[in-house]
């Protein structure tokens, strides 16, 4: 999908705030949840392939992107109630789930805490094993309030350098530009350091000894230089998952999406596809073929 197609026309009010969201595609329901810090945008290659065979719902988590940016919790521990708030809204029923990073996280959580039903569940590099944080993440903590007041240059550079270190290949301008677009300017950058300022292992802990309950297929799918969230913790999951594959990415860090989306494609159109699972997909003929 060319980047001015991505557009989030709807708005949903969550505890007064508006919540940015868009739909493509026919079909079963199927939702994309972002990661951090990034939003829906990180789809914009996917969503179109995938909504020729789904109904796609994506949004902007609080906080991120284009919806609201309030001076409130933000946390993953109020993610997951929004998820389960837009969920109902939607009024999906057993809708597939793709989920990257953070938003693996909140996919999880809805599920496990809020009781959230999936078809399936694919997670991308997903927040899911403690401990984590890099050490940015724990200066921030200490010291939200002197980032957030950091001449509006220096928190660009920041941003560009952190984000940089997401992908293997080196994002174009107007790429990067996408990225870091919604944390410039004042309200921006105290959203940005806000964010991560709330990272906590807790929303983790909470549920990471409940993965063996999960109650849809699950396939993981993971960078295989991601210098973020390290190798190890997607063997780690895989294995609290029973039956869940674990998918290594060559060539790609955190955000796949922008290294490799034609794997994201793949792996969930086949996992998706998959007549053990659905014998009504049999029949569908496949978007890509392997050779």
């Amino acid at each position: 999908m060319p980047t001015d197609d991505w557009s989030l026309p709807e708005r949903f009010i969550f505890s007064g705030h508006p919540i940015a969201w868009g739909t493509i595609g026919d079909g079963p329901p199927a939702v994309l949840l972002h990661g951090t810090p990034f939003s829906s945008v990180e789809w914009r290659r996917i969503a179109a392939w995938l909504g020729q065979r789904r109904r796609i719902y994506y949004f902007d988590m609080l906080g991120y992107g284009q919806s609201a940016k309030p001076d409130a919790d933000v946390s993953r521990g109020i993610q997951n109630e929004l998820f389960a708030a837009l969920f109902a809204h939607w009024e999906l029923e057993g809708p597939d789930i793709v989920a990257h990073d953070f938003g693996g996280s909140v996919a999880l959580r809805g599920h496990l805490l809020n009781g959230l039903d999936y078809r399936s569940l694919v997670l991308i590099d997903p927040v899911a094993i403690s401990p984590q944080g890099s050490p940015l993440v724990q200066a921030a903590k200490e010291h939200e309030k002197a980032f957030a007041s950091l001449p509006a240059y220096i928190h660009e550079a920041m941003l560009r350098a952190y984000i940089g270190g997401a992908v293997a290949n080196a994002l174009r301008p107007d790429e990067m530009q996408l990225y870091l677009q919604p944390w410039l300017g004042d309200e921006g950058q105290k959203a940005f350091w806000r964010q991560i300022a709330q990272m906590d292992d807790k929303y983790s802990r909470e549920v990471e000894w409940r993965y063996g309950e999960i109650r849809c297929p699950v396939t993981i799918l993971w960078g295989e230089d991601d210098e973020w969230i390290p190798l190890d913790d997607g063997r780690e999951l895989a294995r609290r998952i029973p039956g869940a594959p674990f998918i290594v990415v060559p060539n790609a860090r955190h955000l796949v999406q922008e290294d490799a989306p034609e794997a994201i494609i793949s792996t969930v159109l086949d996992f998706w596809n998959d007549p053990k699972r659905d014998p009504s997909a049999a029949a569908a003929k496949p978007l890509l073929q392997h050779p």
